[in-house]
């Protein structure tokens, strides 16, 4: 019970970095190309993995790696579609991995009992908090992001299985070099083009959005099941609307107060009961 509520703490601190990066990569991608800004994020947190690199643990490298497929698969879709999106309907299409992820594992014959109905009210509650009337209809962002909302439920569900057979750091700095790997023939491809970019930017989300986010994640999901993670990621959304609240000024509205609550009674209805 002590390691699953440090893997809650340690995810729930994610979801708080997490949330302040949909305005950060939007801005980004603004001025350079997504391929581009996925290289370079994961390269500059592979620096922070290099000791581990001359002592991996035996076997670690393939699973490493289909996380890192998972991983880029993600990052690039999210990029992408954040050309073409807002960053609250991006949100809300991510948090559809929370339904997902329960879907996929149901499918392959796994019990989840009423981490249904958390995963549907969390899924609920960040529908009310990305309503925007403004908003035009669907369109080829909303598609891509579609996208990462499958890989990233792919990824939360075979991390599960991978995190807990070996220790974090190691796995950790495998999937983010292998990212920056698999990264740089997209970025060689687009055209490098060194002008323009946002290297404030791009040392956030290097430093604390990718190196700091996917060790805890890694750690995290060491303790705390895959169908109760994917619901506490929801609470991502939930921290973006409140810094946009506190740094910007914007308003909560009463939709995105429910919202915001139907995402927190979801998270503690997973977390009410002890893991399998």
């Amino acid at each position: 019970m002590r390691g699953y509520a440090l893997g809650l703490l340690a995810l729930n601190l994610l979801t708080l970095l997490w949330g302040t990066t949909f305005v950060v990569v939007k801005g980004a991608v603004g001025e350079m190309t997504p391929s581009l800004l996925v290289f370079l994020r994961f390269l500059l947190a592979s620096l922070f993995f290099l000791p581990w690199a001359f002592r991996l643990p035996k076997g670690v490298w393939g699973p490493g790696m289909e996380l890192a497929f998972w991983l880029l698969l993600g990052y690039a879709s999210q990029a992408i579609g954040l050309m073409h999106t807002s960053a609250s309907r991006s949100a809300f299409i991510t948090a559809l991995n929370v339904v997902l992820v329960p879907l996929i594992l149901g499918l392959v014959g796994r019990r989840l009992g009423s981490v249904w109905l958390a995963a549907l009210l969390a899924f609920l509650g960040v529908g009310f908090l990305s309503y925007d009337p403004r908003q035009p209809p669907l369109n080829v962002g909303d598609l891509w992001t579609l996208l990462t909302a499958f890989t990233y439920a792919l990824y939360i569900v075979r991390l599960e299985v991978h995190a807990k057979a070996f220790p974090s750091l190691p796995l950790t700095a495998v999937q983010i070099f292998g990212t920056a790997l698999l990264a740089l023939p997209w970025a060689l491809w687009e055209g490098v083009r060194w002008e323009g970019i946002p290297w404030g930017a791009v040392l956030y989300l290097g430093v604390v959005a990718t190196a700091l986010t996917t060790w805890l994640q890694t750690w995290g999901q060491r303790y705390v099941p895959a169908p109760q993670a994917a619901i506490l990621y929801t609470m991502e959304p939930v921290w973006a609307t409140l810094f946009a609240f506190a740094v910007l000024g914007e308003r909560l509205g009463f939709l995105g107060g429910l919202g915001a609550f139907l995402v927190v009674l979801a998270t503690f209805q997973a977390i009410r009961r002890s893991p399998a």
